[in-house]
């Protein structure tokens, strides 16, 4: 009896082990006719009793190989009718899907068969009321080569996990609209070789269909299965295959483990999530661990582009050291038009027309007259404060100011009142540095990367008799610095950096 067979015994113990499928579940099978969904078509239909499930069978013509695919097809509703299975057979246009999106055919028929199948199983649910699990026939050759082909392309864990017994249907980032979170792609011959598999077919006598682009070599996959995975295992390393499913293993649970870690990482560092942009708090997210950086920066893209499958590794570094280096404004470009932009004290990944309000003190109205000595409540949430005192009152790192929303500065050297503005055409200013060369402020602004929609919102500390003695944020004056002939100093001090002013 076929439930004696060792491969069902081994597929039977996979589905325990790995959860795979309950008791009372549809299972939905993609079958192409080949020997690998035609093999667990016939294992699943053997258990179907002993697991207490339903199967449906689903294939679909990608219309890209003529009479074949047509032949094809109608096999596997032959097959599906004797076997007394319920079935689905659908044909889509996969060239046009793939010139429409700009996608390689192998990934465009990847994302059109598995939403095909996420909609059967959808619509297999509602219309029963009992769960579905969508199966597919990957085996351990198919593992192998996929681990391969992620490390030879520079993936990280994620990648290198390879594929997994169970997904959720939602984390295949597929086509618009979004399939069911409920759903569950399932894999239960992830752990079968393709040899046990083919063995399997003759015992029982099935005639797989051969599908001829599985010798195309001009097919990455196809170059690995048949030259480079050979070549490795007899000229290097014998089972190398089995070595590269070992290490996917490792890896998949060292990836859990980081996603644990970074799903309590992204609690820590988000201040908002929105459709356009996802913010994070810049201190804490520079104090997080760097694969926890890359993990929740990759997390934060793929959150604003659900169908994005892969972040390429040279646009997640980039924006990495932007984001832990770079100036208030400087922007870095992610995938599919996304962008990460250094703010104050936050970080702003966003679409790249997205215009990010100011996150540190922006003036929002034309002036406002300072209290000196005193505190001034500035619109919105925030105010300044100004103390008058005597230069030995100077903390001991005043040169070396970390606090860019505190200046010290020479008392006797501004005219009184003084008041905050916002820029005006020709105001000019004399940057601490420059031995007291003029500068345009805006021209000082775009130097220091500040952009543009944020310049007009930068608090001037400006005097009466018009002088601007601080560029507020940036840079002093050279004309309001502290010397060594300094007596009185003023320091001016903005108590609110989170909030628009």
């Amino acid at each position: 009896m076929a439930k004696d067979h060792p491969l069902v015994r081994q597929v039977r113990r996979f589905i325990a082990q790995e959860k795979l499928i309950d008791r009372g579940d549809w299972v939905v099978v993609g079958v192409s006719g080949g020997a690998d969904s035609l093999c667990l078509l016939h294992i699943l239909d053997t258990l179907r009793e002993t697991l207490g499930i339903d199967l449906h069978v689903a294939h679909l013509n990608h219309q890209l190989r003529g009479q074949e695919a047509d032949a094809d097809a109608e096999f596997v509703a032959g097959c599906a009718a004797q076997w007394g299975l319920p079935y689905t057979v659908e044909a889509q246009d996969v060239a046009a899907v793939a010139r429409r999106y700009k996608w390689a055919i192998e990934e465009a028929a990847r994302r059109v068969r598995y939403q095909f199948l996420g909609r059967l199983a959808q619509q297999l649910r509602a219309s029963s009321g009992r769960p579905v699990r969508i199966a597919v026939a990957h085996n351990a050759d198919d593992q192998s080569e996929t681990v391969l082909m992620h490390w030879l392309r520079g993936a990280g864990l994620a990648g290198l996990r390879g594929m997994l017994p169970a997904t959720p249907m939602s984390e295949l980032r597929l086509l618009d609209p979004p399939l069911d979170g409920e759903l569950w792609l399932i894999r239960p011959l992830l752990n079968t070789s393709r040899a046990d598999i083919e063995a399997y077919c003759r015992t029982y006598g099935l005639s797989p269909r051969f599908d001829r682009s599985n010798l195309d070599q001009t097919l990455y996959r196809n170059k690995l299965r048949h030259e480079l995975l050979p070549l490795l295992e007899a000229g290097y390393k014998p089972h190398f295959g089995r070595i590269l499913r070992r290490s996917a293993e490792v890896a998949r649970y060292d990836y859990d483990l980081l996603c644990t870690l970074r799903d309590a990482a992204w609690t820590q560092v988000v201040l908002s999530v929105d459709a356009h942009s996802v913010v994070f708090d810049k201190a804490r997210w520079q104090a997080l661990h760097p694969s926890l950086q890359r993990s929740t920066l990759r997390h934060a893209v793929q959150t604003l582009r659900r169908t994005l499958r892969d972040v390429n590794f040279e646009h997640i570094e980039t924006a990495v050291q932007v984001a832990r280096q770079g100036q208030t404004g400087t922007r870095a470009i992610l995938p599919r038009a996304v962008c990460l932009t250094v703010g104050y004290s936050c970080l702003f990944i966003a679409d790249a027309a997205f215009v990010p309000a100011p996150d540190w003190p922006a003036l929002t109205v034309e002036h406002v007259p300072l209290t000196v000595p005193g505190t001034t409540v500035l619109p919105g949430d925030g105010h300044v404060q100004i103390i008058l005192s005597e230069r030995n009152a100077l903390p001991p790192d005043w040169a070396h100011n970390p606090d860019a929303w505190t200046a010290y500065l020479d008392a006797d050297a501004l005219t009184l009142p003084l008041m905050l503005r916002r820029r005006r055409d020709g105001d000019r200013f004399c940057p601490l540095g420059m031995g007291g060369r003029a500068k345009a402020v805006n021209e000082f602004l775009i130097n220091a990367q500040v952009p543009a929609w944020w310049r007009d919102a930068v608090p001037l500390l400006v005097a009466a008799d018009g002088q601007i003695a601080w560029v507020c944020g940036w840079r002093i004056d050279e004309r309001a610095r502290i010397t060594d002939s300094t007596s009185h100093i003023m320091i001016v001090k903005f108590e609110s950096r989170q909030a628009s002013i």
